[in-house]
């Protein structure tokens, strides 16, 4: 399937996309809601800009992986596991959408997309716990977590991050500050995983993926920070609005 190249203008607002994203993903996940309807109105067909995507996202995983490590906030035991889980459903996610027809995956896209939005409009996660009612978190648990959303976010990819916090909080009985941390290594995990399994087929746009890592890079250390001092419920309903406002204009692409 062909496509128009976007122009260096259209990159460089990518490239902003990207950082935006960071920021949003590092505190509150959904990053990519924000980049992959980008790349998809930038004219990129979906299994490229879903390919591209994880080119973008996994750099700025990574720094905000390596934020809450440097400052104490990640036990290496379950970012061990959680690494590998997301890894490993991530690959079997990734070899699944990319077995699909490139003309079925835009309605698949689209849904999807309706999905996650919803989601994050009706949950409400729930506030911090009192860390000595906190149980000793699971790490079967965490693993099967892992491995679930790792076969998502290998097929599809946005909401992920909110998804993992979301079932930290309610499953493993975590406060939202840990549960922001935890979910990060499965992220990022699974990020690897995709993009070496969509880079090999050829599904990236590097030209495309590289200035938005940039960045993501810097939005995943602002982000990180940011996490670390409160302040996701602006950022999660952010992300809500725009998601809802992309969707409207992939319907209208769909029916026009």
């Amino acid at each position: 399937m062909t496509y128009a190249a976007p122009g260096v203008f259209v990159i460089a607002a990518l490239a902003v996309v990207g950082l935006l994203a960071g920021l949003v993903d590092a505190i509150a996940g959904g990053g990519g809601m924000l980049t992959l309807p980008a790349l998809l109105a930038a004219g990129l067909p979906p299994h490229l800009a879903l390919g591209t995507n994880k080119g973008c996202s996994t750099w700025g995983t990574a720094m905000a992986t390596a934020t809450f490590a440097r400052r104490g906030r990640l036990q290496l035991a379950r970012t061990a596991f959680g690494f590998l889980a997301g890894a490993g459903g991530a690959l079997v996610g990734a070899r699944l959408q990319l077995a699909l027809d490139p003309k079925a995956l835009r309605p698949i896209v689209l849904i999807l997309l309706v999905a996650v939005a919803v989601v994050l409009t009706v949950q409400r996660p729930r506030p911090p716990a009192d860390p000595a009612a906190i149980p000793p978190r699971s790490l079967a648990l965490a693993t099967t977590i892992g491995l679930v959303l790792g076969v998502y976010d290998g097929f599809f990819g946005p909401g992920t991050g909110t998804f993992l916090i979301v079932a930290q909080v309610g499953l493993m009985h975590a406060t939202m500050s840990e549960a922001t941390a935890d979910a990060k290594p499965v992220n990022l995990g699974s990020n690897i995983a995709s993009l070496v399994t969509f880079a090999i087929k050829g599904t990236v746009v590097w030209k495309i993926a590289l200035p938005m890592a940039v960045g993501n890079i810097v939005g995943g250390a602002l982000g990180a920070r940011i996490a670390m001092k409160g302040g996701d419920r602006v950022v999660r309903l952010t992300v809500i609005a725009v998601s809802l406002a992309l969707i409207a204009k992939l319907t209208w692409d769909l029916i026009r």
